[in-house]
């Protein structure tokens, strides 16, 4: 029986305002897995009504008494492992390997929060007035509204959610559609069980093609004053000139079309596997997947076969079964997407190597060659097991090709030569470089952001009072000053 989910506002599960609900699918069996509150603008309101009723109250609290809730989320989460596996497997056809990589990070990601409660916030400032005494200090913004994606739900949600919370603001989270779940009520009633104050944490869910209103009125709402952002490109720009309008500042952690270079003196063992695993993992929905393997002309061949002759022995199906590597994709809209363009590079010269024929719910592995620059998939992210092989002449032909993007996420390089490559990781335009190693890889404490159209902002506990944090000065005098007049 499919299970009800509702909203939470103040610390209540409560229904949409207007009473509707709408389904939530398994995207392998295509079953109902639930039935979810299609929320709108007056619910996401109701919801940053009661984060700021929250607010000043978990502002106050002690950094002992901040520290123990996340000691208890983190508890609690694990605790609900083997659930959370499974429902991860169920709503966004993420399997056991992928999904531990998530539960790991989340646990990490709350440990970390909780000693970041009794972290300096603030410093004394040199000042040439005598007599004064100068003090920068952090102090928390208030609501922050977190919009995440489906892809990676309850890491990206997490993330989202638990920065912000961690540094003294209430948040307002919306999940994906696809997501209601793992990304979304899972985080309300973990933090409910660890003991939060009720309207810390609100989730507001929504139905297929209602993100954009509840996003409207997150962003325009007088008492939201960050916006955490984590999706596409498109739709990043879309919220990022809403929120010029009304002076908010947005951390946006958007689209990547990742790079992983394989020099000529790499040990391709190391090369072929990291390719493969940065290119099919989650069945490459995930923002930091390769996209483009660029590998240089001597060692082509030899990469190639052995690439194709791995790619081609994945398995793909059930993301229950723990053999699978690539499972479904979410929706039959991204299914057909991978298709389309898939098709069209073929129609357009390219060649498959491996894949290329969906197999519903699920599109094979795939690996495309001489992708002409005008195919969509050449320039733009696609999210699915597809990569694409392409040779360079030597390193600097590599890095040219690399940043010949739009994009700027995340990339990697094979070589046997690190301090050559941490020259090449200079020049190349991303966020995030990743030497001897692929693309896919985050810890709670990094610094992870991209650049150019991949979004600005960094998300990273050790990073977050950037954009979560108002910076304050404060003065104060010993004695008496005088004045002119």
């Amino acid at each position: 029986m499919a299970r009800e989910v509702s909203h939470h506002i103040g610390g209540a599960a409560v229904g949409s305002l207007s009473g509707r609900r709408h389904p939530d699918y398994d995207p392998w069996t295509r079953a109902v897995l639930a039935s979810v509150s299609s929320g709108d603008g007056d619910d996401a309101r109701a919801a940053v009504s009661a984060a700021h009723s929250a607010f000043p109250g978990w502002a106050a609290r002690s950094p002992a008494e901040r520290q123990i809730i996340f000691i208890r989320a983190a508890e609690e989460l694990a605790r609900r492992a083997g659930e959370v596996l499974g429902l991860l497997a169920a709503e966004t056809g993420c399997g056991p390997y992928f999904g531990r990589v998530q539960l790991d990070f989340c646990l990490a990601l709350l440990r970390q929060a909780a000693g970041l409660a009794h972290q300096p916030t603030g410093q004394i400032l040199p000042t040439d007035l005598p007599g004064s005494r100068a003090l920068a200090v952090r102090r928390p913004v208030g609501v922050v509204a977190a919009i995440a994606p489906w892809n990676a739900a309850l890491s990206l949600a997490g993330r989202a959610v638990v920065g912000p919370l961690a540094l003294g603001n209430t948040v307002v989270l919306k999940p994906s559609e696809e997501s209601p779940i793992t990304g979304g009520t899972l985080w309300a009633e973990i933090f409910a069980a660890a003991g939060l104050p009720p309207g810390a944490v609100n989730v507001v869910t929504h139905a297929p093609g209602d993100a954009g209103e509840i996003a409207s009125a997150l962003v325009t709402h007088p008492l939201v004053r960050r916006v955490s952002f984590t999706g596409s490109t498109g739709t990043g720009r879309r919220l990022a000139e809403l929120a010029a309008r009304h002076l908010k500042r947005p951390v946006l952690q958007l689209s990547g079309h990742n790079a992983l270079i394989v020099r000529a003196d790499a040990d391709l063992s190391l090369a072929v596997n990291a390719a493969a695993y940065g290119a099919f993992v989650h069945q490459g929905e995930v923002c930091m997947c390769v996209r483009r393997i660029i590998v240089e002309k001597p060692v082509a061949p030899a990469f190639t076969s052995l690439f194709v002759q791995k790619v081609a022995g994945l398995a793909v199906g059930d993301p229950r079964d723990p053999r699978t590597v690539v499972g479904p994709l979410i929706n039959e809209w991204a299914l057909s997407l991978v298709a389309r363009r898939v098709e069209e590079a073929v129609a357009l010269g390219a060649r498959v190597l491996t894949g290329g024929t969906a197999a519903p719910p699920c599109y094979p592995p795939t690996v495309l060659t001489d992708v002409p620059a005008t195919a969509e998939i050449a320039f733009e992210e696609t999210f699915g097991p597809v990569a694409l092989l392409e040779t360079a002449a030597d390193g600097d032909d590599a890095v040219r090709r690399a940043n010949a993007s739009s994009y700027g996420l995340t990339a990697g390089i094979i070589s046997a030569d690190t301090y050559g490559s941490l020259e090449l990781a200079r020049r190349l335009e991303v966020g995030i470089v990743h030497i001897n190693d692929q693309t896919v890889n985050d810890e709670p404490q990094m610094p992870f952001g991209g650049l150019k159209d991949s979004g600005w902002g960094r998300f990273g506990l050790g990073f977050a009072d950037d954009d979560f944090t108002e910076l304050q000065w404060i003065t104060l005098r010993d004695k008496s000053r005088e004045y002119p007049f």
